[in-house]
């Protein structure tokens, strides 16, 4: 348990020192830029927060490419004021470029502190509700109308004395053939029409 609590003790005195030191680092490098003042002890503030929010959203396991992407930004411009601040750079010169990167600076960490801050990561209940629609049934497709049976054709309304008339007929031709009289015969005999010979024909 000591051994532990020494190692852990060791791990974070070393990483208060290289705080430190990147804080004291990209506070120089931002007033050498021209920001004096609190404006100055601003910059190296942005830069760790936006680190924070970056390894947070890491440790999150949800959107890591924008979480490595912001992370990256954050460590390159601490690192930068340490490379800056090591005497590869004279701060009493600074150059241009320098100078629009430090002025750039606020806009580009607010952008990724918001962008970090306000995507929520899914969560679980989230991550059930996505696998259960993925894992739903596809809904049967509907099962289309029965085909309506035509409706049976109206009764023709055929005359008593015309019904009496094709007896006559049907008589004759069956004493003469010795077969009953078909639609088709019935119709050409009386010359009416189908609907009518079919009428008379159910009569008979």
């Amino acid at each position: 348990m000591r051994t532990q609590l020494a190692r852990v003790d060791a791990v974070l005195v070393q990483a208060l020192i290289a705080a430190a030191l990147s804080f004291a680092h990209i506070h120089d490098v931002a007033v050498a830029a021209g920001q004096d003042g609190w404006k100055a002890w601003a910059y190296p503030v942005s830069v760790d927060l936006l680190l924070v929010a970056a390894w947070r959203r890491l440790r999150s396991g949800s959107a890591k490419g924008a979480a490595w992407c912001w992370f990256v930004i954050a460590l390159a411009a601490s690192l930068g004021a340490n490379v800056a601040t090591a005497g590869l750079l004279d701060l009493g010169n600074v150059p241009a470029w320098l100078r629009i990167l430090v002025a750039g600076w606020p806009a580009v960490a607010f952008l990724g502190g918001t962008l970090l801050a306000h995507s929520a990561p899914k969560t679980a209940d989230d991550v059930e509700v996505i696998e259960d629609q993925e894992h739903e049934p596809e809904p049967e497709p509907p099962v289309p109308p029965a085909i309506e049976a035509p409706p049976e054709r109206p009764t023709v309304p055929v005359p008593a004395a015309l019904i009496d008339h094709a007896r006559k007929v049907a008589a004759e031709h069956h004493t003469r053939t010795g077969t009953p009289m078909d639609v088709t015969t019935l119709r050409a005999r009386l010359g009416v029409p189908a609907p009518m010979a079919e009428a008379i024909a159910a009569h008979l």
